[in-house]
């Protein structure tokens, strides 16, 4: 089922005696329970289109809706409760404990005094049980690696019982078997779970092996969408990859460097 629809959409950011366009004339569609990647070349506009989406950045032209709704339609407080954001920055508050920052997943729903009930507390155990973090709890966050950071702030995202996620970079700064796990974890929790999860990465491999849909955006604002396959098929991922030194085998969505290449 559609989730998040773009329509025409226009992104960039204001500036000083204007707007600074970046990718105009996007359509495309966000599904319940699958995993979106967003790769593409540096400087082609991934962040932007993230942030837009997230509503970081207002939308420069066009329309993206959410549920039918335009997103401009909804206000802070509704869509607190409808998107998730998991950012790559480590959490300012290093004395905090993982319970605590997960419990900071639940403020849409507790009120001025975020005061945890007997049902937000049961949440934030069963987010943390959910990605594997609850021998962590007690922990405070200046201790934990990357890679349990980062799991912790999608357990936070998860405490907040929204159907979509978005997540910036999420595999960014992760050894390999953390980056793997990271990317199981996402693939689990939109097909058990139901959620509309869409991220943004460099680790196009990984993406290939895991991803239900990917988003390919080139310089220049141009967005391919489609299956790994129908975008290799296609000769998309050929043309963002190959170059001088690295061949992709459509066959295997794997890439391969050739150690002798002339760069």
């Amino acid at each position: 089922m559609s989730s998040i629809t773009l329509s025409s959409l226009s992104i960039g950011y204001r500036q000083k005696g204007g707007c600074k366009t970046v990718a105009s004339g996007i359509d495309a569609t966000l599904r319940d329970g699958e995993l979106t990647c967003l790769i593409g070349q540096n400087g082609a506009g991934k962040s932007t289109l993230l942030r837009t989406l997230a509503a970081f950045q207002p939308v420069l032209g066009g329309h993206i809706y959410i549920k039918g709704k335009d997103l401009a339609e909804y206000s802070a407080e509704e869509l607190s409760r409808i998107i998730g954001v998991v950012l790559t920055t480590r959490p300012d508050a290093l004395n905090m404990t993982v319970r605590e920052v997960v419990s900071l997943g639940r403020t849409p729903y507790t009120g001025f005094w975020g005061k945890l009930g007997g049902e937000d507390k049961r949440v934030v155990e069963e987010s943390m049980e959910q990605v594997g973090i609850t021998p962590l709890a007690a922990r405070t966050v200046a201790t934990l690696s990357d890679g349990e950071c980062q799991k912790m702030m999608i357990a936070k995202a998860l405490a907040q019982q929204t159907p979509v996620i978005f997540l910036d970079e999420p595999t960014a700064f992760l050894d390999y078997p953390s980056k793997v796990e990271t990317m199981l974890l996402l693939m689990r929790l939109s097909h058990d779970g139901g959620k509309t999860i869409f991220m943004s990465t460099h680790d196009i491999e990984l993406a290939l092996q895991t991803a239900d849909t990917l988003w390919l955006m080139t310089r220049g604002g141009a967005l391919q969408t489609g299956t790994p396959r129908q975008l290799a098929d296609s000769g998309a991922l050929s043309a963002f990859v190959e170059r001088s030194g690295i061949t992709f085998d459509k066959a295997t969505l794997r890439m391969t460097v050739d150690r002798n290449a002339t760069i």
